[in-house]
């Protein structure tokens, strides 16, 4: 890929929302699936570094989703991106994260940088006229902003529509309204929405979200956006060539960014997934990757799992590299406990306990510097950590009023709360999983 290589033209819409909880997931959810039943190819990109979300539009879109954030990655790894999508798809969607002008960057600033022509969801549930003064502060906030559309969301009635569309100021592109969807609610949980596989009948409600813009002006195709390549980027160095990395994925184990897969096997290594829900023996690797997820929901299946737990505290006993993110570090812990009281024994390869709280214990974009390089990271978890261990070292939060994850190493194992992402520092992530590698 070149910086020399033309333009590519391509359809594309970002979907944000006032605030979490307008409904921009299930809108974007929805354009996928009903773009993808005109037999469009369509690829969704989610703003920021949630995981959950993207389940769900992968499910919508039958394509992979990938992250965009220009402070966790880069603009040139953004760009790569967003020009190899142009070069495969119908449609470029991408969902906002929180409200469209928060965060550092925002979903506003990355909709500048690439011009991506933006339709704002707004929640009108609960308010009639107001709406249109939210519509109105928003489409002004920044003059910069491509903005394509507001459109209200949760309507209750036509009195209720009517409502709405005449409280709009002359000026403000309205797209109109959507419904309540009853039969689309997505549901959600303390770390956001319920995993996709989860949601009962997904296939049903996404269906019955797509029905929902036949014949609105949303399902239309939006503007075309000319996409140019990043920089001439030279392929990667065959650092993983022969090592197989096996990576947890199953209900417990989810919270996988799909660039850190692809980087993987760009630098060579051999991909291979096993369950340590279900399975009874690792499959043969060099080195464990062990992703965040729900671990403690599936608690009893895993302390159960006796086979699974020696496999993989003989892996770690032999000091093989293991990268453990969250709930993956929480599963090579001794013991594991919900906050309803119920416990149980993991693998204990790390001296330590911890405990599930009600509450967030930490949230936000973090920069650790390990002894293999810097990389960047996000953590969101609610449970807190009693280790014996002392930390190799601290992160250091985007934000100042936050607080740095630890990091922990004993042997091969290296463990904390971040979930890395591979392509800020691909020589830092190859070491972490091959340490011969060397400095």
């Amino acid at each position: 890929m070149s910086g020399d290589a033309p333009a590519l033209s391509c359809p594309a819409l970002m979907v944000a929302g006032g605030s979490s909880g307008d409904g921009k997931t299930a809108v974007t959810a929805a354009l996928a699936r009903h773009h993808r039943n005109l037999g469009r190819r369509v690829r969704v990109f989610k703003v920021g570094p949630d995981f959950l979300d993207p389940q769900i539009h992968q499910q919508a879109s039958g394509e992979p989703v990938y992250q965009l954030d220009l402070w966790m990655g880069d603009e040139a790894h953004v760009q790569g991106l967003l020009y190899e999508a142009a070069s495969q798809v119908d449609l470029i969607l991408v969902e906002g994260a929180m409200g469209l002008f928060d965060g550092t960057p925002s979903a506003a600033v990355l909709a500048k940088r690439f011009a991506l022509p933006v339709v704002v969801v707004l929640s009108a549930a609960a308010m009639a006229q107001t709406f249109g003064a939210l519509a109105l502060g928003l489409s002004r906030y920044d003059a910069e902003l491509p903005l394509w559309g507001v459109v209200a969301n949760r309507i209750a009635s036509p009195t209720h529509e009517a409502m709405v569309a005449e409280s709009i100021p002359a000026g403000v592109p309205y797209l109109g309204a959507l419904p309540r969807w009853s039969d689309g609610g997505l549901p959600s949980r303390h770390l956001g929405l319920v995993q996709a596989e989860e949601v009962a009948d997904l296939e049903g409600r996404l269906q019955g979200m797509a029905a929902s813009l036949a014949g609105h002006a949303l399902g239309q195709l939006p503007p075309s956006v000319a996409f140019t390549a990043p920089p001439q980027a030279q392929p990667w160095p065959g650092w993983l060539q022969g090592w197989r990395v096996a990576i947890a994925w199953d209900r417990a184990f989810r919270f996988v960014y799909a660039a850190n897969v692809d980087l993987l096997r760009q630098m060579g290594a051999e991909v291979v997934w096993f369950s340590p829900v279900q399975d009874a023996c690792l499959p043969p690797c060099d080195a464990l990757y062990l992703p965040g997820g729900y671990p403690e929901l599936c608690l009893a299946e895993l302390a159960g799992n006796g086979a699974m737990l020696a496999a993989v505290r003989a892996h770690c006993a032999a000091d093989k590299p293991v990268l453990a993110e969250c709930g993956g570090m929480l599963y090579l812990l001794e013991q594991l406990r919900h906050h309803d009281g119920c416990s149980g024994a993991l693998v204990g390869a790390l001296p330590g306990r911890a405990t599930m709280q009600k509450e967030r214990v930490n949230l936000g974009m973090q920069q650790v510097a390990l002894p293999e390089g810097v990389l960047r990271a996000h953590t969101f978890h609610h449970s807190a950590l009693e280790m014996a261990l002392e930390p190799l070292c601290q992160a250091t939060p985007q934000r100042k009023t936050r607080v740095g994850e630890a990091v922990y190493r004993l042997g091969g194992v290296t463990a904390s709360y971040l979930h890395l992402y591979f392509p800020s520092n691909p020589w830092a992530a190859a070491r972490l999983l091959r340490p011969s590698l060397g400095p």
